[in-house]
């Protein structure tokens, strides 16, 4: 509803309420019946005598400021009918509106009070057999709708429910974390599984498993990450380290990944921010400067709040595999007993991350070499 407009009273449609489709004729017919009063009101000025001008031009006025009103609750009808988001009953009240401003605009310009046989149309309730009809039509909608969105993002609706909060973290803590694109794409090639540490340098393999060669990483950033327990390391046989990213790291990169607005321009940029955090009065400088080149944790609200949307076909697959792993502890396959098959539909909760506290301004974790 346009900022405008009254407070709307957000009540839920009760049964028997009229369907918006009759709230939206209801209130366009109002419209058209207020801006016909205006107009007969005009017509009449124009034909009336010098000295009933003045009555007339103010009867004509006040018709049409109700007749400007009554139009425009009509296209908030119509309006709101179309909007989601709006509760159901908003149509009803805007109706309401349009047939009292048509009421007003007909009194005004002395004509017969027709709109009031409108209000009939919107308090009438609908009979048993209407209402079950509205209901069918209602929940066929939102099926569609539902529909629609799962072939769109291949997610149900709590899981898009929740992509939608994890945005909300990400535009509160991206920034906090003083990063610029180049620690994501450190946090990227650790997620491939082919980041390693070996002669003190950082590199990207070709391939997992085969632990040298490759693309150069970042050093400094490779090393602020890990340092900030942002990753994890895994010595193999040849001393060779493989970095992972630990649980905070993988929420703070898929945070990073829904809000890159809050990524740094330069490595400078974010050093800056970091200073800011950390400037105390009673600190010497060369103790600030050495704290904000340490990269604080992710706050541990996001690291709680968090969690992973679950896609529909990760949502099938997990319940393929939980249906056969119950079928194999059953003792497999018997004789005249059907074989379980996961339900299409059902429902998976997201994984929940159990991540242990940190230090906040500190790190402890060893270097990596």
């Amino acid at each position: 509803m346009p900022e405008n407009a009254p407070a709307a009273p957000h009540q839920v449609a009760h049964p028997g309420d009229p369907s918006p489709q009759t709230c939206i004729q209801v209130a366009r017919q109002a419209a058209i019946r207020a801006l016909t009063a205006a107009d007969d009101a005009m017509t009449a000025i124009c034909r009336s005598r010098s000295g009933a001008a003045a009555r007339l031009e103010a009867a004509m006025h006040a018709a049409h400021k109700e007749a400007v009103e009554a139009e425009k609750w009509a296209d908030r009808a119509e309006q709101n009918a179309a909007d989601p988001t709006m509760p159901s009953s908003a149509p009803l009240y805007c109706a309401r509106a349009a047939v009292d401003h048509a009421v007003r605009a007909q009194s005004a310009a002395g004509a017969e009070t027709t709109a009031e046989d409108l209000r009939a149309e919107l308090e009438r309730k609908l009979t048993a057999a209407e209402y079950a009809e509205r209901e069918t039509e209602r929940r066929r909608e939102e099926a569609e709708r539902e529909a629609e969105e799962r072939a769109v993002t291949g997610m149900d609706a709590d899981n898009r429910d929740q992509v939608v909060r994890n945005r909300y973290l990400a535009e509160g803590h991206v920034a906090e974390l003083g990063w610029t694109a180049g620690h994501v794409r450190v946090l990227e090639a650790a997620e491939s599984g082919r980041l390693y540490w070996r002669d003190r340098r950082a590199r990207q393999a070709a391939r997992r498993g085969v632990w040298t060669g490759g693309r150069r990483i970042s050093r400094d950033r490779t090393e602020a990450l890990f340092a900030a327990r942002f990753l994890v390391a895994v010595r193999q046989d040849d001393g060779t380290r493989v970095l992972t990213p630990s649980p905070m790291g993988q929420v703070a990169l898929e945070l990073a990944r829904l809000h890159p607005a809050g990524l740094h321009d330069s490595d400078q940029a974010a050093y800056e921010a970091r200073f800011v955090r950390v400037r105390r009065r009673h600190k010497r400088r060369d103790d600030q400067k050495a704290a904000a080149r340490v990269l604080p944790p992710l706050d541990s609200s996001a690291r709680n709040l968090y969690r992973k949307p679950v896609t529909l076909t990760e949502q099938q697959a997990r319940a393929e595999r939980d249906a056969a792993n119950r079928w194999e502890d059953e003792g497999g396959y018997c004789p005249g007993a059907h074989t379980p098959h996961p339900a299409v539909d059902s429902v998976v909760s997201p994984p929940v991350r159990i991540i242990l506290p940190l230090h906040r301004h500190t790190a402890v974790q060893p270097a990596l070499w």
